[in-house]
């Protein structure tokens, strides 16, 4: 599994991100309380975190088939409902959530139309079923600096622009085919300062995701080339990094 890695690990690599998305995504989906929520693969627990805050830990539930990450977002959100488990199968009875959201997720599931179809089945009519994905297929991901010195010492390298809803409008087109209704998507934008490229780079080598993957399996003077090459496509430090996710926006029928 790519994300079977400790949770400090994942913070480091893509945490520091997710967390200037999850009160964008929140707002999306337009949560407040009264209402009850699903986090669909929370990993540690960013998004828990923003849902927590505006609807109090009893009215939250998470799932996410990774070990680490359900141990510690249940250490992290004491009183949420944590559950280990796939979106593709998840195990709540129908209209269950007033909003049901997914944080960086779909393009990572092995069947996306069956998890996002799962998130509406457990969506109350009318209640909202919201997705985000970064813009790996349009090269303004946070990874994209990353995958672009890649391919360019390995034309031949898959990176992360193909997996569904990292392009302009998939997302809404996949919400779409699944028979949620009043579709819309929009772009969302975080920006995040580097002080040191070192602190840039090193997350890469903990092994995390895909980026995390291929940098592990580089042999040592590959990663260094690596390492440099994309030190050169950096200003000097520090410097911030902005970068866009797409989302999709629908109700449930």
């Amino acid at each position: 599994m790519l994300f079977d890695v400790a949770a400090d690990a994942y913070d480091r690599f893509m945490g520091r991100y997710s967390v200037l998305l999850s009160p964008q995504l929140a707002d999306l989906a337009e949560v407040a309380g009264g209402q009850k929520v699903l986090d669909v693969g929370c990993g540690p627990g960013a998004l828990t975190a923003e849902l927590v805050d505006r609807v109090g830990a009893e009215s939250v539930v998470a799932i996410d088939p990774s070990g680490p990450f359900v141990e510690a977002a249940r250490t992290r959100h004491p009183g949420v409902d944590v559950r280990l488990g796939s979106a593709e199968q998840l195990p709540f009875a129908d209209d269950t959530f007033d909003a049901t959201l997914a944080q960086l997720v779909v393009q990572f599931m092995s069947d996306p139309a069956a998890g996002v179809g799962e998130m509406a089945r457990v969506t109350r009519p009318g209640g909202a079923v919201v997705a985000c994905v970064w813009d790996h297929g349009g090269g303004q991901g946070p990874l994209s600096p990353l995958w672009d010195a890649a391919w360019a010492l390995d034309p031949g390298v898959a990176g992360e622009a193909l997996g569904v809803g990292t392009g302009e409008g998939q997302l809404e087109r996949l919400f779409d085919e699944v028979g949620l209704v009043d579709v819309n998507g929009r772009a969302v934008w975080v920006s995040v300062e580097h002080p040191t490229f070192e602190e840039w780079w090193q997350p890469f080598t903990l092994g995390v995701g895909p980026a995390g993957a291929y940098v592990a399996g580089l042999d040592h003077a590959h990663q260094v080339e690596l390492r440099e090459q994309c030190r050169a496509g950096f200003p000097a430090p520090p410097f911030v990094l902005t970068a866009r996710a797409w989302t999709a926006i629908g109700r449930a029928a």
